[in-house]
């Protein structure tokens, strides 16, 4: 059994004022501590080394929270476009299968985003299908749409496809806009942030690849 003392209380309110103390089981308080603890008005709780933890480092809790957060948000984000994936993918399976076949293989690198969200750093980012205008050197950087999707494209046969494509690669770049804005000169760990940004490239990026191949432009379209 461990006693906790008004010598150890003291030292800890020294080095940072708390309101509440907890004990694990296997410790019990000095009178001199209880003492201590009544006259401090501060209130006996349960876990003590979250309290310690708290009072050492000050700010940990709070950047943990934070980081919970900005993972929420963004996790949150990823999610809704996974079933935008899903829902896009049962619409034209029955008519366009090599289209719902090259969406599941973009949609599958959803599982891998979500766990270098959670901190797999281990993740290693998806191979590119090199065209004319996208190679391994600009397919997992932001490089824009390869052409504007205007009415003009409302004439097609398959305009409807083209256009909810064209939503889903907006989308994702709202979702790359929001890691930015979360990651950038914040505190958690930077180099997920930007592997993930360069994963969503490589989503966008493939995404302008079946718009083009929808379209059915045979030369490369992509703005000069």
């Amino acid at each position: 059994m461990k006693f906790i003392t008004e010598e150890y209380l003291r030292d800890m309110y020294r080095k940072n004022p708390f309101t509440n103390f907890s004990l694990v089981e296997g410790q019990r308080l000095t009178p001199g501590a209880s003492q201590f603890l009544r006259d401090k008005r501060i209130e006996l709780c349960e876990d003590i080394q979250s309290l310690k933890d708290s009072i050492d480092n000050p700010k940990s809790k709070k950047d943990d929270n934070k980081e919970r957060n900005i993972n929420k948000r963004i996790l949150y984000k990823i999610r809704t476009i996974e079933v935008d994936f899903l829902i896009k993918i049962r619409e034209v399976i029955e008519d366009d299968i090599i289209l719902a076949q090259n969406l599941m293989e973009i949609s599958k690198e959803i599982s891998s985003i979500k766990l270098l969200l959670s901190g797999d750093k281990s993740i290693s980012l998806p191979n590119c299908k090199g065209c004319t205008g996208m190679n391994s050197k600009n397919f997992f950087e932001d490089i824009d749409d390869c052409f504007d999707i205007t009415e003009f494209y409302m004439q097609l046969s398959k305009s409807k496809e083209i256009l909810e494509l064209h939503e889903l690669r907006c989308k994702l770049r709202e979702l790359e806009i929001l890691i930015i804005e979360e990651f950038d000169g914040s505190e958690v760990d930077n180099e997920i942030g930007d592997k993930l940004i360069k994963y969503v490239n490589w989503f966008i990026n493939s995404l302008s690849q079946i718009i083009c191949s929808v379209v059915g432009g045979k030369v490369c379209q992509r703005k000069s």
